[in-house]
């Protein structure tokens, strides 16, 4: 099992840096998964238990200038590691104006992603920090609890506001409830309520727009939907907001996909970052 990968590029690498410190605020610890052309971050708490879940998936060949892996073994060419995010966050803050950063999987006292940030001097020596993140070995046995989590068969999808002006609109809320009813149609209209003992508020959006989903038979059920009528999720605010806190990805895309009463699916797209996110309802 083998895994070295190197960042020359400065944009790459702030954008790299950026989508590592949004996971950073959605997972404590994520798997991840490394195949030959594409890395995963991976939090697969089962949504059934009231856990959040979440699946971001980058192509690597536009982040790394060099990537090579050999996976557990040839017919099953992948790694899967548990990790902190937050580790990793903070070993790439160093790495602000860096010439280069390697990553690698190494061996110290247990397996380590190392990562070595070559810093500019002004001399000709190079000055290199190196930070060893502690890292997990999946077994292969466990990798199916890993898969790609399937879109649910929602009620309503719709194309989020400005991702700020919803952070800012559910920060407001987070100080009168714990708990956010996000609520939406086919006419492109969604509201954000909150009901507590003195006081209930709702913000409404109009005019966001409708995804047109493929209509396959797993998405019939929003084809003979009255366009008016509001599909609704009550969630806990604390599980949304690190998603709106954590936009650094600044999305070409944002659309969230509503079960009635049983879960927001969240689907933020950037040019080589897919990133979703479960919350469940509550009661």
């Amino acid at each position: 099992m083998r895994f070295r990968a190197k960042i020359v590029d400065v944009a790459c690498l702030n954008h790299f840096t950026r989508v590592i410190n949004t996971i950073a605020k959605l997972a404590k610890t994520c798997t991840l998964r490394l195949t030959e052309d594409k890395l995963y971050f991976i939090l697969a708490d089962k949504v059934a238990n009231g856990g959040v879940s979440m699946w971001c998936e980058l192509s690597q060949g536009n982040f790394f200038d060099e990537f090579q892996m050999e996976g557990v073994a040839a017919e099953h060419n992948e790694i899967y590691l548990e990790m902190t995010p937050e580790n990793l966050s903070r070993a790439l803050k160093t790495a602000q104006n860096a010439k280069t950063v390697k990553i690698k999987l190494t061996n110290k006292h247990g397996p380590c992603l190392t990562v070595a940030v070559e810093l500019p001097t002004l001399s000709s020596s190079s000055r290199i920090v190196t930070h060893d993140i502690p890292v997990g070995v999946i077994p292969r046995r466990l990798w199916n609890d890993f898969r790609e989590p399937s879109v649910p068969d929602f009620d309503v999808s719709i194309y989020l506001p400005v991702l700020k002006t919803m952070k800012s609109v559910v920060e407001r809320m987070k100080n009168l409830s714990n708990y956010i009813v996000l609520e939406a149609n086919l006419n492109g209209e969604m509201n954000l309520k909150i009901e507590a003992d003195l006081v209930s508020v709702t913000t409404h959006f109009k005019g966001l727009g409708n995804p047109p989903w493929v209509s396959d038979d797993s998405q019939n059920s929003t084809q003979d939907r009255d366009p008016e009528s509001m599909a609704e999720a009550r969630i806990d605010i604390r599980k949304l907001l690190p998603l709106l806190a954590g936009q650094q990805v600044n999305p070409t895309k944002a659309l969230c996909n509503i079960v009635s009463k049983r879960i927001v699916h969240f689907i933020l797209l950037h040019e080589e970052v897919s990133l979703q996110y479960f919350i469940p309802a509550l009661a």
